[in-house]
């Protein structure tokens, strides 16, 4: 515990164990600030953000500005007289005069090895591109994006099988300890700022759904690791037979055809020709089906070799 008034800006689960982390050490959390609830789900139901739920079975005030930047959403921070703000996964940006506010600045947890991966979505990029390693980093938030200086980090390898949402939960832990060393070392006068290098940053930009539409033309790795990095959202496709289909797992082969044909089909998965190599289809789900696993998929569906999945740019219907 080091005394501090903090107060907590985050939104999702990758910002709960953060959270918690400083409720466990006794922190003095004097307010969460986190997104409106907002409808979610099938049936639209009004949901609140996972950080409020964590915030409010603690008793720790919650405040829920719709624009965080807005003259009275900044004046009630001000009248709480933080030491340090902690930001992670919050999903505004923090305007100057915000971050203006606590003596000690803002410390923001950031899911990738600064100054690679700036931008809303580091974990699904990082695999995509075919990473082998990743991690997190915390550092002094300014008005750039991402571009605050850096004052730890923590690296960890990436699984060859790893999806998004697998690396998410474990950099989600990895965070709160980072973020709990970096309070540590702060109120210790301890922390060294570094500078970030422009040039060796890349940009991980935010998500839409047609970018997961699988290019068969691209080598096997790469198809493995675009269904990896979508994983869960907003998911990898293809088209069969004029249907929508949804591929969540696949393994790389040596097989070879046209890009995007189906070499065979059976139990063991529904092998399909890439630019360069093979992936057999391990778990998919087509169009109005439930999620299977291969055996059970063609059990359901007959797919004959010579099927052509659909190649990037073919329209989905």
């Amino acid at each position: 515990m080091t005394g501090l008034r903090i107060v907590f800006m985050g939104t999702p689960d990758f910002a709960c164990p953060t959270l918690a982390k400083l409720i466990e050490r006794g922190e003095n959390v004097v307010a969460v600030v986190t997104q409106p609830d907002r409808p979610k789900g099938r049936g639209q139901q009004t949901l609140p953000p996972p950080v409020k739920t964590l915030a409010v079975e603690h008793g720790i005030r919650v405040l829920q500005p719709v624009k965080v930047r807005l003259p009275e959403s900044i004046e009630e921070i001000r009248a709480l007289e933080p030491d340090l703000i902690v930001v992670i996964a919050f999903g505004q940006i923090l305007p100057k005069a915000l971050l203006d506010i606590p003596r000690l600045g803002c410390i923001n947890v950031h899911a990738s090895l600064l100054p690679r991966y700036r931008g809303a979505a580091p974990l699904n990029w990082c695999i995509i591109n075919g990473e082998a390693e990743t991690g997190v980093t915390t550092m002094m938030m300014d008005v750039g994006l991402d571009t605050g200086d850096m004052l730890l980090k923590a690296v960890t390898p990436i699984d060859p099988e790893e999806t998004t949402r697998e690396l998410h939960d474990r950099l989600s832990v990895m965070g709160a300890e980072l973020l709990a060393e970096t309070v540590d070392q702060l109120a210790q006068g301890r922390l060294v700022p570094e500078k970030q290098d422009d040039g060796l940053t890349c940009y991980a930009p935010i998500l839409k759904k047609e970018d997961g539409q699988i290019d068969w033309t691209k080598d096997a790795q790469q198809v493995k690791n675009l269904v990896r990095g979508m994983t869960p959202w907003p998911g990898a496709f293809s088209c069969l037979d004029g249907k929508l289909l949804k591929i969540y797992r696949v393994q790389t082969a040596d097989g070879s055809g046209a890009p995007g044909s189906v070499l065979k089909a059976g139990r063991d998965g529904i092998e399909v020709a890439c630019g360069s190599g093979s992936v057999l289809l391990l778990e998919l789900q087509l169009e109005g089906k439930k999620r299977l696993p291969a055996a059970d998929f063609v059990a359901g569906c007959k797919v004959e070799p010579g099927t052509l999945l659909a190649a990037k740019g073919t329209p989905i219907v």
